[in-house]
């Protein structure tokens, strides 16, 4: 792989990574850059579409803000010709996401170059604001010094997908921001990943450098530990979800107000069956179950409602944590969907996003396939 490095500006690494956009934007066939951006009128960090170089303020690809899976955004703006290139800043589960998305063509890779870079992680929208505070730019060198040196936030602390996220590496990108075992002091280290990422690193002639050698050592550590994390929280949802009625008690604070679906980066249907009057009952129909239970608990459908999202979405899903991002009653849906999810895609020895050339399992027929289970 080519890997070269960029000099830090202004003893600031996220200023550096901003600059990097610039020159990307200069170049003659980049029409836009998407990256992470602060609003304007507050803290919060939103994926924006700049085509001016003078909206490159306020860019801050290192704040551990992580509003929405920007996987959905890169997919509105390619799954149709958009009569430009664009490059476009994700974090590793937003790759996972668009990949997943172009293979059920939402979404396109022709013009589009995907740049990466290591996630230290985020917190949830409300902790992050709160944490920002009335100084963005120096909560997040904080947060990235921290992060770096080996210490996790504690107040407030990472989400809980990302505390138990071992795909941290932006693998899949054309070009990756390598940040775990680098001195960020010093400079940044860029690597192509593929032909497009080969051209864009030619053309803007950074320096060539080394990967240094502490990196193997930061992330198997890191791995090591975020895997030890994730083994446990399946154990215990396992425990928790482990029959209907346990089931049933997980999810009683839904109130079937979708924002997971919404939320999901992979959930991708026009229209939902559970908006459609498949499920618009009558009055009577419910009178008719309350009668009938004695009790009924209102709304209904809950539990259903998310059964079929694991059928639909287990072998889809990436771990980016959004549906519990989203959920106002705090119900650990991401938990539920990553424990399902491990199972269904060891199943199919399918990882969601990580081929874009494998076809999701649902997509292909093989003949002999789970013969155990049919009894051929």
């Amino acid at each position: 792989m080519q890997t070269a490095k960029l000099e830090i500006k202004a003893n600031d690494p996220a200023a550096s990574i901003q600059s990097l956009f610039e020159r990307i934007l200069a170049l003659e066939d980049i029409d836009a850059v998407l990256v992470p951006k602060r609003s304007p009128v507050g803290a919060m960090v939103m994926p924006t579409l700049v085509s001016d170089p003078a909206g490159m303020t306020g860019v801050d690809p290192l704040a551990p803000a992580f509003a929405l899976n920007a996987a959905k955004m890169v997919g509105k703006l390619t799954h149709k010709a958009l009569g430009g290139r664009l490059a476009v800043m994700l974090r590793p589960c937003e790759i996972r996401a668009f990949r997943e998305l172009v293979k059920l063509n939402q979404g396109s890779l022709d013009d589009v170059i995907v740049v990466g870079m290591d996630c230290l992680g985020a917190m949830g929208n409300t902790d992050y604001l709160r944490f920002a505070g009335a100084d963005p730019e120096a909560s997040t060198r904080s947060f990235f010094e921290s992060v770096l040196a080996g210490q996790d936030p504690s107040d407030p602390p990472l989400a809980s997908a990302c505390r138990v996220c071992e795909q941290p590496l932006a693998d899949g990108a054309d070009v990756a921001i390598l940040l775990y075992g680098v001195d960020i002091a010093r400079h940044l280290i860029v690597q192509a990943q593929s032909d497009k990422g080969r051209n864009l690193l030619d053309r803007l002639q950074p320096a060539p450098a080394e990967v240094p050698a502490e990196r193997d050592r930061a992330v198997e550590e890191l791995l090591k530990k975020r895997t030890e994390a994730r083994d446990s929280m399946f154990a215990a949802t396992r425990e928790a979800t482990g029959s209907i009625e346990k089931l049933g008690t997980y999810l009683a604070a839904c109130v079937n107000c979708y924002n997971c679906r919404v939320a999901c980066p992979v959930c991708y249907c026009r229209e939902c069956v559970f908006v459609t009057d498949t499920f618009d009952h009558e009055p009577l129909q419910y009178l008719g179950w309350a009668r009938r239970k004695g009790a009924l608990k209102m709304p209904t459908d809950t539990l259903f409602y998310h059964l079929t999202r694991l059928a639909h979405m287990s072998t889809a899903c990436v771990g980016c944590g959004q549906c519990s991002n989203a959920c106002p009653n705090d119900i650990p849906v991401m938990e539920l969907f990553r424990s399902v999810a491990h199972r269904t895609q060891g199943a199919f020895d399918y990882q969601a996003g990580a081929d874009v050339a494998q076809r999701p399992p649902l997509a292909v027929f093989k003949e002999k396939e789970f013969e155990e289970v049919v009894g051929i």
